[in-house]
């Protein structure tokens, strides 16, 4: 019998692993025995082709523990080596979801912030472009439609700076909802409501586009939220 995935799996192939990320697990980063989106992979790696030894899965891109959505990982160390080029030079396509409150005015923008890290409240901060270790954070977003409790947007994401998305809303005053570190006051059902929605990139052999669009979480569809929108 085939293995059930103890995640939900979007794409695979020899190269390429892309994973349905769930809410409040880290990528990586943590002790063999406590989970993680990568130990959870690997699992799914052995269990489906037996395999009883060491699984090679290369971290190309990660995404904050408590969103949800496309997370891409390379079975091989080439295809790591070549994602990670991607992904660090912008040549993939990123749009998240995310639900915000208030209603961001105007309804569509680009932004483009400086930001640092704030090492003592560890967390984000939007800096002056002159500041040490500012980097440069690019970002447009729509607006997608109005909810009950908040409004769904589309952003796409133009740099990856960390928590760029949730940092630049709330410097906006829109705060991602359920993101507390970063002001949002009301609580969401499963983490933060941010969601890798869509992502496209070069597969890293066949170099043709390899796209895949990441299911709506059930804690969204308790928003009104759908696969449409």
């Amino acid at each position: 019998m085939p293995a059930r995935p103890p995640i939900s799996v979007l794409y695979e192939d020899n190269h390429l692993l892309i994973v349905n990320k769930p809410a409040g697990l880290p990528t990586m980063g943590v002790a063999e025995d406590r989970e993680s989106v990568l130990t959870l992979a690997k699992q799914y790696i052995r269990r489906k082709y037996n395999k009883p030894g060491n699984v090679y899965l290369g971290t190309v891109s990660r995404l904050d523990s408590l969103a949800t959505g496309a997370l891409v990982f390379a079975r091989t160390s080439k295809a790591a080596a070549r994602l990670t080029k991607q992904f660090l030079h912008c040549e993939t396509e990123k749009r998240y979801w995310a639900i915000v409150a208030p209603t961001p005015d105007p309804p569509e923008d680009d932004c483009v912030n400086w930001v640092a890290k704030d090492e003592r409240h560890h967390r984000m901060q939007v800096v002056k472009s002159g500041a040490t270790d500012a980097k440069e954070a690019r970002l447009h977003y729509r607006t997608l439609r109005r909810l009950p409790r908040g409004t769904l947007i589309e952003i796409h994401l133009e740099t990856g700076r960390k928590h760029q998305i949730r940092l630049q809303m709330a410097h906006r005053g829109w705060p991602v909802v359920g993101d507390t570190k970063y002001g949002s006051s009301q609580a969401f059902p499963s983490g933060i409501a941010l969601h890798a929605r869509h992502l496209t990139i070069e597969h890293p052999t066949l170099k043709t586009p390899v796209t895949v669009v990441a299911p709506v979480p059930v804690a969204w569809q308790q928003w009104g939220v759908t696969e449409q929108g």
